[in-house]
């Protein structure tokens, strides 16, 4: 399956090195980035600087004009420019993964889905920390109906990102771009709470601010209350405000014969198990730590394994573009509620992370 990454900045080592662990199935054969050098310095830090076989481009659209027979490709581009890439992809019949956030419209989600549908072409979303070993666990519970009814959960991201941080990408904290903390660092906790406590989402109430980084045009904390339409409830805390460094990614759920804690700095822990029925085969999660080079997780090996899996057998990614607008359209309620001060009905239409210009002056 040949294979071609555009965009090579931040997040794209994690999009090499899933290549590379996927490579009796894929053939990588370009890389992407409007800087020479960018392209260059990712392929030396996995040692592929020598490899003639990877075709290097400066434009997209010559690339998958250029590159005879291409099947898949991954956008890891600054956020904001991530469906555009998506769109014309899938125009041309490609299989596409998607850095998240998916789109920052619903108006893009929505085309991204018709569009991939129309043309019989695979989307997944990089929401990658599904795939984390305690997560896998927590699902494989609910899945099992161990909590019982769903009482409440609660996502906290309780990281740090100072200026020098944004001054690496000037697209960053910007609404055309990015978005805030809660569309940048937040978005793999909120898809994950969503996606445990039911999908289906009746109501968002929320609230965002600016603290402490007054050269943002976003926010840099936000708030939320989720009614879900199952009748659990859940709470979305979101931050990159934490002194002085990354503190915490947690995901709590709670049901009625259960209670589990899923910690560590991206989900990958997990603290608390507890079972009405318990058994010894619950002991292997007491304490379970899945070791991460980076908040980033492990993840997207497993992510491209599936991608690839799902173009070979035509089913649908675990991970679709469903689930990417889903994760897209909880944000865009969390930042429509605080504008208004009023709590947001779902399903969202015609909302952008654009329409919130010039919300902290």
């Amino acid at each position: 399956m040949k294979y071609a990454l555009i965009g090579c900045g931040r997040i794209a080592t994690n999009h090499v090195k899933a290549a590379v662990n996927n490579k009796a199935e894929l053939d990588f054969a370009a890389v992407c980035d409007i800087l020479p050098e960018a392209m260059e310095n990712l392929l030396a830090k996995h040692e592929l600087q020598n490899d003639t076989s990877i075709a290097r481009y400066t434009d997209y659209k010559q690339m998958i004009k250029e590159i005879p027979d291409l099947d898949l490709v991954a956008i890891a581009t600054e956020s904001g420019i991530h469906a555009e890439i998506a769109l014309y992809c899938i125009d041309n019949g490609l299989n596409v993964i998607i850095e998240k956030p998916m789109a920052m419209s619903m108006a893009d989600c929505e085309e991204i889905i018709k569009r991939s549908a129309e043309k019989g072409v695979k989307v997944s979303v990089c929401h990658q920390n599904r795939f984390n070993i305690a997560v896998q666990e927590m699902r494989q519970a609910l899945e099992a109906g161990r909590f019982g009814k769903i009482s409440h959960g609660s996502i906290n991201v309780r990281w740090n990102r100072n200026k020098g941080y944004y001054d690496q990408a000037p697209w960053r904290g910007k609404w055309a771009s990015d978005g805030g903390c809660l569309f940048n660092q937040c978005i793999h906790g909120i898809d994950l709470l969503r996606w445990m406590m039911g999908d289906e989402v009746e109501e968002v109430y929320g609230v965002t601010k600016q603290q402490f980084h007054d050269y943002l045009e976003a926010e840099d904390i936000g708030m939320a209350v989720v009614k879900f339409k199952n009748g659990a409830v859940g709470t979305i805390e979101g931050t990159v405000n934490v002194y002085p460094k990354n503190l915490e990614e947690t995901l709590y759920l709670f049901g009625e014969t259960g209670t589990v804690k899923i910690g560590g700095t991206s989900t990958n822990n997990i603290d608390v198990w507890n079972f009405a029925d318990e058994s010894e085969e619950d002991n292997k999660n007491k304490g379970l730590q899945e070791a991460t080079s980076n908040v980033y997780g492990n993840g997207h090996t497993s992510l491209y394994a599936d991608v690839i899996d799902a173009v070979k057998n035509d089913r649908k990614p675990y991970i679709d573009a469903v689930a990417g607008r889903n994760a897209v359209e909880m944000i865009l309620a969390v930042y429509k509620s605080a504008a208004t001060g009023m709590p947001v009905k779902l399903p969202l239409t015609d909302v952008a992370s654009t329409d919130f210009t010039g919300r902290f002056g």
